[in-house]
């Protein structure tokens, strides 16, 4: 039993800032940030947007490309780093505001690795027969967490969700490898405000992101071709099986890079964080909820999805379209 995807969806705020805004705020340009990570412009949330807000939309709109009601849905996972509050959950209030009143929920935090360890986490739910239905969500407001003076990291950053609906099905393949390397988690933190050291004053610098972007990259370019390569080996698959690798879209630098160690045309790497930069756990299914929509996933295409992130985290699951 495998959990088959049957509707995508994804949520964009309204408000873009391009290049030339951040030009404004910081020490930088269009031609720089361009150069470096392939962003030209990122979504933020404003006024009533918010990560609630976001992971709904892109919840009704999962469901309604899948022909299926809230009240079918039996699991939600969130993944986000982001969350409005502690408490309730992020799923909890993604629940109440789109009626999926028979769903168990909980939130999952894997950073940009967060889709795709809810992912795997629905997976093994429908693998064992214990739901039949599940709405996986990657949900984030990282302008909320971006220090917006940083250059070296506001120019990465934007906001948004994607969702997808899983269904049970007897046909189908699913694989996995995934690993975490805390030793190396201090290349990339951000401490919570709700410390007590911050308890009063201004935000610290601390709680917003902060990132070794030389070693995040290192990090990338070395293991997600390893990670792939070790997930094509277990399931005695080679490159050239898979239609579409959908990465974590973190840098256009990382993602060619990538493609480059795995001798693999770029076609079948797609990008889009030209417009959306790094979206952390909802860049996946912003990216998959695209293609499906332009008609580019076709029944029987194999694609692996491959996040890497804080923690240090990282991973790559094989899924049949179908």
């Amino acid at each position: 039993m495998t959990g088959k995807i049957c509707g995508t969806g994804s949520c964009i705020p309204e408000a873009v800032w391009d290049n030339q805004k951040l030009s404004e705020m910081v020490e930088t340009s269009d031609e720089w940030i361009r150069e470096r990570t392939g962003v030209a412009a990122r979504h933020i949330a404003l006024g009533e947007e918010t990560t609630v807000s976001l992971a709904a939309g892109a919840a009704r709109a999962a469901l309604e490309n899948a022909g299926m009601s809230p009240e079918e849905i039996q699991l939600i996972i969130v993944a986000t780093v982001s969350p409005d509050k502690l408490m309730p959950t992020t799923s909890c209030e993604v629940q109440k505001q789109i009626g999926a009143v028979n769903a168990t929920c909980f939130d999952l935090n894997a950073a940009c690795t967060g889709f795709l360890f809810a992912l795997n986490t629905a997976q093994a739910y429908l693998s064992q027969g214990i739901y039949r239905t599940a709405l996986i969500i990657g949900a984030e407001s990282l302008s909320q967490l971006t220090n917006w003076e940083d250059r070296s990291t506001c120019i990465l950053f934007g906001d948004g969700a994607g969702a997808a609906v899983l269904r049970a099905s007897e046909t189908g393949i699913y694989g996995l490898v995934t690993h975490s390397v805390g030793d190396m988690g201090e290349v990339l933190t951000c401490s919570s405000r709700n410390r007590k050291e911050y308890a009063n004053g201004p935000a610290a610098p601390e709680t917003y992101m902060q990132m070794n972007g030389k070693e995040v990259f290192k990090f990338a370019v070395s293991k997600v071709p390893e990670v792939i390569g070790e997930l094509l080996e277990q399931e005695g698959l080679t490159t050239a099986d898979i239609r579409y690798f959908l990465l974590h879209q973190a840098n256009e630098r990382i993602v060619r890079s990538v493609a480059k160690r795995m001798k693999t045309d770029m076609e079948r790497f797609p990008v889009n964080i030209e417009n959306y930069g790094n979206t952390s756990s909802a860049s996946i299914p912003i990216l998959m909820d695209e293609m499906n929509r332009k008609g580019l996933l076709k029944p029987g295409d194999k694609l692996i999805f491959s996040g890497f992130g804080a923690g240090l985290s990282y991973g790559a699951s094989l899924m049949e379209w179908q």
